[in-house]
């Protein structure tokens, strides 16, 4: 499949609207936290599916281990968002959601499920309601967990050979808690999305 670009209107477009949708994510992650998070600036870029394990390895350092929860959409938009967290982002997590004690594995996943559902659904949905476009989620699911970044794709684990990627890093005020949440959008929705910005142009 031909790879296809999005126009400067429809980048600039975008990058607007992911803002306004991460912001959203980050206040709905500092309410359950109680904690001021910090966002990063949105990286929006086309990539080869095939260099998306890679290009994980230079957002997150090789030498530290991390934890992945991955959740499908589907709909007018599709693709897959995947949640990075440290071993340490885990135990800040689970203190900031008052554990006292350290957490057994089944009680540290479904912190980590809980954290990625408010991230992937905040920021998605308001994606969504943006563009007016209908969205569905699958459960998310532990796809690595205590793994070099080089370890978390297959260069065959996603069924594209293109994906419009969205990359946002969340932090937490007086903690080292880091996420990074990436959105892979498939190269078969990327015609839908441009349709989308163009009807969110003229209607704006």
């Amino acid at each position: 499949m031909k790879m296809q670009s999005l126009s400067p209107d429809q980048t600039d477009t975008l990058q607007e609207i992911v803002n306004i949708a991460m912001g959203q994510a980050g206040d709905s992650l500092a309410r359950v936290l109680d904690s001021f998070v910090k966002l990063s600036v949105p990286r929006i870029k086309l990539i080869e599916v095939a260099n998306a394990g890679p290009g994980i390895i230079k957002l997150v350092n090789n030498d530290v281990l991390i934890t992945a929860v991955r959740q499908s959409f589907y709909d007018d938009l599709s693709g897959e968002a995947i949640t990075l967290f440290s071993a340490e982002g885990c135990r800040d997590l689970s203190d900031l959601m008052g554990y006292q004690t350290d957490l057994d594995p089944h009680t540290e996943r479904e912190v980590l499920f809980d954290v990625s559902n408010i991230l992937v659904g905040a920021c998605l949905n308001g994606i969504a309601e943006q563009l007016n476009a209908n969205l569905s989620f699958s459960a998310p699911s532990l796809i690595a967990e205590n793994t070099t970044a080089g370890a978390l794709l297959a260069p065959d684990s996603l069924p594209w050979d293109y994906a419009l990627q969205v990359e946002v890093n969340f932090s937490l005020e007086q903690r080292n808690f880091i996420s990074h949440l990436i959105i892979m959008m498939a190269e078969d929705a990327i015609e839908s999305l441009q349709r989308s910005l163009d009807v969110f142009l003229e209607t704006s």
